[in-house]
């Protein structure tokens, strides 16, 4: 009975500790847009594809993401926190004197949308960093 006890006790330890959960991002839409006076950018990543705008009037740049990145973006996209998008604080303070374009980050998730006040382009809050960085990566490809 401590052997079939012991041995339950080890499966079910050892379930818990490799088992992790994945994010299902088929019903999520992730936008990261960048905008002044002069400029513009818009980056939409869904479904494995990302849509990237250089200009207002700029025709979207539409391409796929290889399974390395996607799974970099998947992650970055797990340890962010939905509900307190809209509180974050931003770490600097250009975009108020024309210093920097103003940035935004927009995730649509189960027809719920969760966005981010206001920050200055290349200076997101620490909490989405990670993510805003990746997808600005896009951009520079």
């Amino acid at each position: 009975m401590k052997i079939l006890s012991l041995l339950f006790l080890t499966l079910f330890i050892a379930t818990g500790c490799c088992s992790q959960k994945k994010v299902d991002m088929t019903s999520t839409k992730i936008e990261y847009s960048a905008h002044s006076r002069g400029y513009h950018k818009s980056i939409v990543v869904e479904n494995k594809s990302v849509s990237v705008t250089n200009g207002r009037d700029a025709a979207p740049v539409k391409s796929n993401i290889d399974d390395a990145k996607w799974n970099k973006i998947v992650d970055a996209f797990s340890k962010v926190n939905l509900e307190s998008l809209s509180t974050l604080k931003a770490p600097t303070d250009k975009r108020t004197y024309d210093g920097a374009a103003i940035g935004n980050l927009k995730i649509i998730q189960n027809q719920k949308t969760y966005e981010t006040p206001g920050f200055d382009n290349g200076f997101p809050p620490k909490e989405i960093e990670k993510l805003v960085n990746l997808l600005v990566d896009f951009a520079k490809e």
